[in-house]
């Protein structure tokens, strides 16, 4: 994300946040808290790289506000990861924690590198060098990270292995994301894409309309967007486009998602196996049921929100839409499922992976799953009756669902 990208999403964050803090009746000394992260850490990283030279990463770690418990958030690998973006992202955690009723604070890491250029030992030392570099902040009761875009298990594993030889004794719980020889959990992987599933059902429960045979398009071929894909096809749905970094594939009958699970590389890159390809600004733009927007920040804006042709839009990923662009939809009655609610499904199970870890027993996939519906389920409602009973939309809706617990926690120590 460009420096104006993230200035851009900090900033409409922080607007949505004083809009939602206002409408719940609180006053300017809770906004000022609320709007910003209290505690923001920078630090540099030497790692000796394969040709015996040792480059210096930048990294970062955003703590938003630990009132009601310690914080949680995934750490990115990826040559855009900037401060404003982490603090941006760290309220968001916030939010989700507060839609899902979690004990935690919002929390998010990342280090400025671009990890298809690193081989696997150099990516081993960079992992354990940023644990090393915030261990003094981060615990199983004071931060708890987890993997998001270009992190995955293993550097998990790598994080979690450093930082119980820094802490003398095994800390399970310090991360989650973990292998599950680990102690990670059961569902964790699927879990974002499960928790969109169970929003879609909902979202077209409400406009009257059925799974089946619905027409899907999916912006993003990644970990969310592919496993939801494969969901929607298995549940009976149509996927009638996809995405990746360069470009799109559409099929108005649906496509062949297992032969494009199949064919996708580890970056979940397809599409440049076809020369039958349309852009992703024509993607968003195709006649559908459900457009899952689960790539990247800033994708439906003014400039497009009155071409986009579905009827509901469901947010996988984090920031896809303006808040001009959230305007001119609901205006045109587009039901939008905004980020906060729509992808709260990983930190859901994240929370029950530290949950298992804590008390030392692990439950079964079916129980992984029925616990993440019932809680996503719960979300939706609160935020649905939000959004019906004072009128607002429902991105102000899940904000001010997603602040009240941690606005009042910082009420009830006194703070503000």
């Amino acid at each position: 994300m460009s420096d104006k990208e993230a200035n851009d999403v900090l900033l409409s964050t922080q607007i949505v946040i004083e809009q939602a803090l206002r409408r719940l009746g609180y006053d300017q000394d809770m906004i000022d808290l609320l709007k910003e992260p209290m505690r923001l850490l920078t630090v540099r990283i030497p790692v000796r790289m394969d040709d015996g030279k040792t480059k210096v990463f930048t990294g970062y770690r955003s703590q938003h506000n630990d009132a009601v418990g310690p914080t949680k958030g995934g750490v990115r690998f990826h040559p855009a990861v900037s401060e404003n973006e982490v603090k941006a992202l760290s309220i968001w955690m916030s939010l989700k924690c507060g839609i899902a009723d979690l004990p935690y604070g919002g929390g998010k890491g990342g280090v400025i590198c671009d990890p298809r250029k690193m081989s696997f030992r150099e990516l081993e030392r960079l992992s354990r060098g940023y644990v090393r570099a915030v261990s003094q902040i981060v615990g199983p009761s004071k931060d708890i990270p987890a993997p998001d875009v270009m992190t995955n298990s293993q550097i998990m594993a790598w994080m979690m292995d450093e930082y119980s030889r820094i802490r003398e004794f095994d800390s399970p719980g310090f991360i989650t994301g973990k292998p599950l020889v680990l102690g990670g959990s059961k569902g964790r992987e699927t879990a974002t894409a499960r928790g969109v599933v169970i929003m879609i059902h909902e979202a077209l429960r409400l406009k009257g309309t059925e799974l089946k045979n619905a027409r899907i398009v999916i912006q993003g071929f990644g970990n969310a967007g592919s496993y939801l894909a494969k969901f929607m096809h298995e549940a009976g749905a149509r996927v009638i486009g996809i995405s990746d970094v360069n470009g799109a594939l559409y099929n108005e009958e649906g496509l062949d998602i297992e032969y494009l699970l199949d064919r996708r590389d580890s970056f979940g890159n397809v599409t440049n196996l076809f020369t039958q390809t349309i852009t992703n600004s024509q993607l968003l733009e195709l006649d559908c049921d459900v457009l899952v927007p689960a790539a990247i920040e800033n994708q439906i804006t003014d400039q497009n929100a009155s071409q986009i042709r579905a009827s509901i839009v469901v947010e996988a990923a984090n920031g896809p839409t303006t808040l001009e662009a959230t305007r001119i939809l609901t205006d045109r009655g587009v039901l939008i499922i905004p980020d906060v609610l729509a992808s709260a499904g990983g930190v859901i199970v994240s929370y029950f992976e530290w949950v298992q870890n804590n008390q030392g027993y692990y439950w079964d996939e079916q129980e992984v799953d029925d616990k993440l519906k019932l809680m996503m389920i719960r979300g939706f409602n609160h935020v649905y009756e939000i959004h019906r009973t004072r009128k607002v939309d429902m991105r102000l809706a899940a904000y001010m669902a997603g602040v009240r617990k941690m606005a009042e926690a910082v009420r009830y120590r006194g703070w503000v």
